[in-house]
Order: structure tokens, then sequence, then C-alpha cells
């Protein structure tokens, strides 16, 4: 029977996150918060845990600061096997949708009048710009929200202050009161745009007082962004299923 993948070994190597991102998560693995981290996690892979996701930082690999557009925050990697994929919300390709991400999906198949792409939806939002960043980076199998105390808001609670404090404007769409505890007050909030609403969980998503069905953020997101003279965010994966179309004619051609 294959096993599912796995956190293999830790610490990283530096190319685990993208090139931006390293002074920031260097100085956070010597700190005091880090090395405590790094111990635990070694010493729990070496007593047999099996922690997900096989790659923790992917989303400060694929979303580099300079390239960052959106900011999506998610709470806890999802704790079973083939499930967390290193980015909030995300799943591994072939994987059975969860109920948070089937709503997601569903708010932007209703907001643009079709359904998105089916795997590999989120890497291309996180290549196009949007973090999908957790709160907490480890979890392990069968245990939720197992590592949620052991350090990982301290890397990416910094990871938000860099951004929210950046002059650049950004998109921060922050679903459920978790990720909305870390919003600054109101007059904080610089030059971004601040989408909030109940968390997509089938718990909360279309209740009072600001479902997340019908929020219109994806919506919302990229008139603000054509806005600064930017390209709206592929939330469909239109761009990625032509490429995908067209791969194989030119595979022929060459």
């Amino acid at each position: 029977m294959e096993t599912a993948p796995r956190l293999a070994h830790w610490p990283p190597a530096p190319d685990a996150v993208a090139a931006g991102w390293r002074p920031l998560v260097q100085d956070f693995l010597a700190s005091d918060t880090g090395t405590r981290l790094n111990a635990f996690l070694r010493q729990r892979l070496a007593a047999g845990a099996v922690i997900y996701p096989p790659r923790p930082l992917l989303a400060l690999k694929l979303t580099p600061p300079e390239r960052t557009r959106v900011v999506i925050l998610g709470q806890d990697p999802y704790h079973g096997p083939s499930q967390a994929y290193g980015l909030a919300f995300a799943i591994g390709p072939g994987e059975r949708i969860p109920p948070s991400l089937r709503n997601i999906r569903a708010e932007v198949a209703r907001e643009f009048g079709r359904e998105p792409m089916q795997d590999g939806l989120m890497d291309h939002w996180a290549r196009q710009g949007v973090l999908l960043l957790n709160a907490s980076l480890t979890v392990e199998a069968g245990r939720a929200a197992s590592h949620a105390r052991v350090g990982w808001q301290a890397l990416t609670g910094a990871v938000f202050q860099r951004l929210v404090t950046g002059s650049r404007p950004l998109v921060f769409m922050l679903w459920g009161a978790h990720a909305q505890a870390l919003a600054p007050p109101a007059d904080a909030r610089g030059p971004h745009l601040w989408c909030l609403s109940n968390h997509p969980s089938p718990l909360s998503a279309t209740r009072p007082p600001v479902p997340f069905i019908g929020c219109d953020h994806f919506r919302r997101a990229n008139a603000f962004l054509e806005g600064l003279g930017q390209a709206p965010i592929d939330w469909l994966g239109s761009a990625a299923q032509a490429s995908l179309a067209l791969a194989p004619r030119s595979q022929t051609m060459a």
C-alpha cells in the first residue's frame, strides 16, 4: 500500500521558500521560538510521528513577497492522509474535496458563472500572487490542531505583519473569527482592501452576520486589482486549463 506523502525531515533547505522570504524565515528559525519548533519537529519525527504536509513552507515558495497581491488566511492543515498540501484550504490532486473548500469553489462558481478547474486550482492561484497561508504549518496524522501551539504563529504572524505594514496595496481575505483576530484596527489598515466574512465551513458559510456564500470577495478583489492597473486573478483556472489543453499539441509539434 502506498504511503501518503508526509514530512520527511526538518529543518528545511534554504530554497524551500522564495528568496524574498528567506531572511524572515531564517531569522525565525534562529530565534528561541524557532529553535524550540525545530527541536519539537525533529523529536516527533524521530519518535515515528506522521506529520503533514510534506512541504510545510510551500505557500512561501510559490508566492514571493514581491509578487503577493492577495492574502487568504487559513488556520490548520488537514490531518488526513494526502490531504494537507502546504497551501491553506488546498488538497492534493485527486483527493475528495473537504466541505470548506467545496464552499470556496461554490462561491467562485456563483461569482463567475461556472465551475472552477478541479485539480491544481490553488497552485494556480498561488502562482498568480495569492498567498494561501495557514496560521499553523504542520499537523500530526489524525490529530487536528496538534501543532497549533508549537510556535508557528510567530512565523506566520511575522509574514502577515510584513504584508500589512507594506506600502503596496494588497487584498486581505479574512474568513472567520480566527483570521479576523489578526486584522489591525480600522484606522490602521493602510491602503489595502479588507474582505471579511464568516468562515467557509458549512457551520457558518450561510449564516449571519456576514455569510461567506454571497460575499463577492473574489470579484471585489479583481475590481480592486484592476483599479491599480494590475491583471485580475484567474480564480476559475481558465488560463491553466487552456495551457494544459495546448500542451499535447505543442509536444506533438516539437
